[in-house]
């Protein structure tokens, strides 16, 4: 079945129950609603601002947006793109896409203004629905992006080269359109995230976005009494694929505008959530904050917080460890995918797997795996190897590349670029990006167990391993320390702590710096490779 069939089953079966919840810490509106109506534990406590919707409220909404979008002359395989901050209207215009038969296309909305016309004309978009965030950025290059598609705008004040969102969905209908999806129709164009250039668009079916919904339900186990946490940005495959299963289940969610600790933890209070899903920065921000004592986990109601799950990136166990001294009765799992393998769950821990700490774990529901070497033939048990990936969220191909879609789809199996290695009870675990593999004397370095083990010391925040030029040995390994707030560290304390690690392994040089890490928590390993001086070695003082 289309995952818009489970919208639709839910506003039949749950109509007046409360399907998403949306709160921004930012601003400050009760609206009209009292401090005991939002559970605060003191009187007098900030509360943030503060929407909902019911199930057949969602639904209403989707469908007025898709009858909006065939008056407009959208039809089956056309292309829609969205590009919004997380807010409530984000999910019934995703659906509401959908349920025309066209193609939804989320927006990075970091993307800059020649990122947003090159991205609508890879995707031959034929309307662009942005929010007021964005109108600065389009204004930059509105007559080429606007030239041939049609500009809507979410909210007020729209500006003279747009049309109102609003206004047009105004006198629309708010019954379903009635169009057939199939889960052989194309559904989503979401985009790689162009860590080594402009991004790929990504092509889905239908049953890709099917396959990632019930795989979620059912890797978490979302029941009806669930209420998801989710603060990562939609357009991203992680969040509304793990959002989806609380589709499947018919449960509540909240899209929370905020990522401080105080903020998550008071949201997960607040709204009673049950399942939250961090990436690596939120989850070690928590762990700082209580460790400096900002606040006490008895400031907060969280005895209902069933399951914290992490994706995205590479999970140092030490993170875990820590975790669990703070929340010892919470489930974890770790989800690894791709956009190209509908976000996350293709590799996934397993809830009754946190002895295998520090695994991506093993094949997701319906997903099969393997390790080959450099021409496509299976390694052995134990040695490294690219990962592939087969199952139904694989994708189509990139959109308008046959090129690129030959190099990574090879006989139904996804080539995802990242080494790995499998152990003797069929876990994975990842070594390193195969771009990221530092090659030092001839020897393979994996930055990644150089990261984890760096992470295990006290002072240490967060780390990058990357490899840098050089004459005599090809590459040498450096390593971006970001310390604790309050703390101070040498790099000769480094060196000494690196004494643990394999001599070709210890980094030859040593910088302190912030790590930047984009929208989904991903280290940006290209933006820290230019801030550094391939020649001389040393720091750019103008920062990243």
């Amino acid at each position: 079945m289309p995952v818009i069939d489970f919208l639709e089953r839910n506003a039949r079966l749950y109509p007046d129950e409360v399907a998403l919840i949306e709160l921004n810490p930012a601003e400050n509106d009760t609206h009209g609603k009292t401090w005991k109506e939002y559970n605060l534990i003191e009187p007098g406590r900030f509360v943030p601002y503060r929407r909902e919707i019911t199930w057949r409220i969602f639904d209403e909404k989707a469908n007025r947006c898709a009858n909006m979008l065939i008056s407009r002359g959208i039809k089956k395989g056309d292309r829609v793109a969205i590009l919004m901050y997380n807010c409530l209207e984000w999910l019934p215009i995703y659906f509401g896409i959908l349920k025309t038969g066209a193609i939804a296309v989320p927006f990075n909305f970091r993307y800059d203004a020649d990122e947003i016309l090159y991205c609508t004309k890879l995707a031959d978009v034929n309307i662009l629905i942005f929010g007021p965030e964005f109108i600065g950025r389009i204004e930059q290059r509105a007559e080429e992006i606007g030239r041939g598609r049609m500009l809507i705008y979410v909210g007020d004040n729209c500006p003279g080269f747009a049309e109102s969102y609003r206004e047009l969905v105004a006198d629309c209908p708010s019954i379903a359109p009635g169009i057939k999806i199939t889960e052989d129709d194309y559904g989503a164009i979401y985009f790689s995230s162009g860590t080594t250039g402009f991004p790929k668009a990504i092509l889905h079916k239908h049953l890709s976005l099917t396959q990632a919904a019930e795989m979620e339900q059912i890797h978490h186990k979302t029941g009806r009494n669930d209420c998801f946490l989710c603060i990562p940005p939609l357009y991203h495959t992680g969040a509304k694929f793990h959002w989806m299963g609380s589709l499947v289940a018919g449960s509540r969610a909240v899209l929370l505008k905020g990522t401080k600790p105080k903020e998550i933890l008071q949201a997960v209070s607040n709204e009673h959530c049950t399942i939250v899903w961090l990436l690596v920065p939120w989850a070690q921000d928590i762990l700082d904050a209580l460790e400096r004592k900002e606040f006490s986990l008895s400031d907060f109601n969280l005895d209902q917080w069933r399951l914290m799950h992490i994706g995205a990136q590479p999970v140092p166990p030490s993170l875990i460890k820590r975790w669990k001294e703070y929340f010892p009765n919470h489930e974890y799992d770790t989800n690894y995918g791709l956009s190209e393998s509908t976000g996350p769950g293709c590799v996934h821990l397993g809830l009754e797997n946190t002895h295998k700490v520090g695994a991506i774990g093993v094949p997701g529901y319906r997903w099969a795996c393997k390790i080959v070497d450099e021409n496509g033939a299976e390694v052995k048990q134990g040695d490294v190897g690219e990962l592939c990936v087969k199952g139904p969220g694989v994708m189509t191909c990139y959109y308008n590349d046959p090129k690129a879609t030959a190099e990574t789809l090879k006989d139904g199996w996804l080539f995802t670029g990242d080494m790995a290695i499998q152990d003797k009870d069929g876990f994975y675990y990842l070594v390193d990006r195969k771009k990221d593999v530092i090659v030092s004397g001839g020897e393979n370095i994996y930055p990644v167990q150089i990261e984890d083990f760096i992470r295990k010391m006290d002072k240490v925040k967060d780390v990058a391993v990357i490899g840098l030029p050089d004459k005599c040995l090809g590459e040498q390994t450096a390593a971006i320390i970001e310390i604790k707030e309050g703390m101070s560290c040498t790099k000769e304390e480094i060196d000494e702590f690196c004494m643990g690690l394999a001599r070709y392994k210890r980094p030859r040089v040593i910088y302190f710096h912030e790590i930047p890490r984009n929208a989904t928590g991903k280290i940006e390993k290209p933006r820290l490779r230019k801030m550094y001086d391939a020649d001389r070695l040393v720091a750019k003082e103008n920062g990243i």
